[in-house]
């Protein structure tokens, strides 16, 4: 073939190559995904929820563009667990995680690790590897205190973060810090699919009430004040997060979630600490947790509907609903990992198991009914003299019980949210059932944690 014909032969090559590129349209942007999760926040501490005295009206917006589901619950009462199974898309007691962490001491009296295993199948690191850009802000407590060898964020597969209740960058907890640097973030990365957990720190103690925020509730007592206050504070701080979506047009092909990491801390006790200042820079503690559960039972550190039902709000434009409320659909914290994956393509990888299922149909407004039960365990001390210590959600049912067994309470939540009617006596063949699921799930579980996810400095 001689120089010309060749010559001619490739420039007839490249112009099909752009024609058909040209044809060919650019394949669509990965769905963004942001995840706010809020600690110690109530089922009825949003104005959307009827609450009287609280103006959410950012998170109530959220909820409006979106979709709301009424039976999600969290993997916990308390925050440690519950952050596990977003993280893992497993139970909590999977990795021997059944209380918050601490000091080695109290994790060792827990037969707790000292921190999350991050060699574990990881949300962030997940879509990491699928190319995205991933953040963690706000709070951690994958760890805690005393353990200055844990590992950071960025082993778990986070590009960027910073974090109080942990080791690695640190940002305080005591003002706008998370949600700045989430917006500073997603600036950055506007032009690049991007993840962000958003751990906020709020309703948690203790409380940091600001004057910009207290002036709106004059009228209340001062345990209401500060409380509403700090409300306020968070709705704000969501409010700065889906304005600059807006405002880097990035609204349509992003995934917000909204939920809490357990129900609300409510104790009623004051400490000398307690003291609301005239400067507005207080630091104040658990007098003032004042959250509510919207009529629920129980509250944090429980397994009944307070402890662990909690708000959960999806808006993603164009693909979830908006304005629909869904009260059938029922979805754990543990299906976040495996619906998160499937929302951006992401593939699982193989031989991994998760205990939560793909609820993306759920999301998108088609009808979505789980395949298998949902399990709680509780070891904690301070659960209503211990009680609940399992429970298992099955269809409509949700039966709590102990270890051994001897004491149970059957409810039917879709009749009985407020878990009211203990119908265990009349459904004998119901308790049976559901008491050996939950029974044989438990010696699923193992009975130390992993060596490798225990401190030097425990003693």
């Amino acid at each position: 073939m001689n120089k010309r014909i060749t010559t001619c032969l490739a420039a007839l090559l490249c112009a099909a190559a752009l024609h058909a590129s040209a044809e060919r349209p650019n394949p669509p942007r990965r769905v963004n995904v942001i995840f706010l999760f809020a600690d110690d926040w109530g089922w009825g501490d949003l104005s959307c929820h009827g609450h009287e005295h609280y103006k959410t009206p950012n998170l109530d917006k959220l909820a409006s563009q979106g979709t709301e589901f009424t039976q999600f619950t969290v993997a916990s009462g308390v925050c440690s667990p519950s952050r596990t199974a977003v993280m893992t898309g497993h139970y909590p007691a999977r990795h021997s995680i059944h209380q918050h962490f601490a000091h080695p001491a109290h994790n060792r009296k827990c037969g707790m690790p000292d921190w999350l295993d991050p060699a574990a199948v990881m949300l962030p690191r997940l879509f990491q590897e699928a190319g995205y850009k991933t953040a963690h802000y706000g709070k951690w407590h994958l760890t805690n205190s005393g353990c200055d060898d844990a590992p950071w964020p960025k082993e778990y597969g986070y590009d960027d973060s910073g974090v109080f209740n942990g080791y690695g960058p640190g940002i305080p907890a005591s003002d706008a810090t998370t949600y700045d640097k989430t917006i500073e973030f997603m600036t950055k990365h506007k032009d690049e699919p991007f993840f962000i957990n958003v751990w906020m720190h709020e309703t948690h103690t203790p409380h940091f009430p600001k004057k910009e925020f207290l002036k709106d509730y004059e009228d209340l007592d001062e345990q209401h004040k500060v409380y509403a206050a700090i409300v306020a504070e968070a709705d704000h701080g969501v409010g700065r997060i889906l304005q600059a979506l807006d405002e880097l047009g990035l609204a349509d092909n992003t995934l917000v979630v909204f939920s809490s990491d357990n129900g609300p801390e409510r104790t009623g006790k004051r400490s000398p600490r307690d003291r609301l200042s005239d400067d507005g820079d207080s630091i104040l503690f658990t007098y003032y947790s004042v959250g509510s559960s919207g009529g629920l039972k129980g509250g944090k550190r429980s397994l009944y509907e307070g402890g662990i039902r909690v708000p959960f709000f999806v808006r993603w434009p164009g693909k979830v609903p908006a304005g629909k409320k869904n009260d059938t659909t029922v979805i754990t914290a543990a299906d976040l990992l495996p619906t998160f994956c499937k929302a951006a393509d992401i593939e699982l990888p193989r031989g991994y198991q998760p205990d939560g299922e793909d609820m993306l149909g759920a999301f998108l407004g088609k009808d979505v009914s789980r395949t298998k039960p949902i399990f709680w365990e509780w070891q904690g001390a301070r659960a209503g003299n211990n009680w609940p210590r399992l429970a298992i959600r099955d269809g409509d049912w949700k039966l709590v019980m102990n270890h051994d067994g001897s004491r149970s309470e059957l409810y039917n939540i879709p009749q009985d949210r407020a878990e009211q009617s203990n119908v265990a006596q009349a459904h004998p063949e119901i308790v049976q059932r559901l008491s050996k699921k939950v029974l044989a799930w438990k010696q699923t579980l193992p009975k130390a944690p992993a060596e490798h996810c225990i401190s030097k400095l425990r003693k």
